[in-house]
């Protein structure tokens, strides 16, 4: 039996994956950590709309953030991505 709370959390993977600003920050991050206002730089909304953005993807499992004092940093985790790239092979059947 499937527990409901796998779902929920690889519904959200998918939420936070569905959004081109989100997608956009997860590349920013692959290769190394960012500060929220580093990342919140080349985007044309506020650093609080970032902010929001970036608690979509913590939720999801994406990112994780360190606290440096005041300052956020922000890390990609491969994890949900990989099990996201498991669902998607099995629907299309090449597991």
């Amino acid at each position: 039996m499937v527990k409901y709370d796998e779902h929920k959390q690889m519904d959200r993977v998918f939420h936070a994956l569905s959004d081109t600003t989100r997608r956009s920050i997860l590349r920013r991050i692959k290769e190394e950590e960012f500060t929220v206002s580093e990342l919140a730089e080349p985007y044309d909304m506020s650093l609080a709309a970032v902010s929001k953005h970036l608690k979509v993807l913590e939720k999801a499992g994406l990112i994780e953030r360190t606290k440096q004092g005041k300052i956020h940093w922000c890390g990609l985790v491969t994890e949900p991505l990989i099990e996201a790239e498991l669902v998607l092979k099995s629907l299309s059947g090449r597991l």
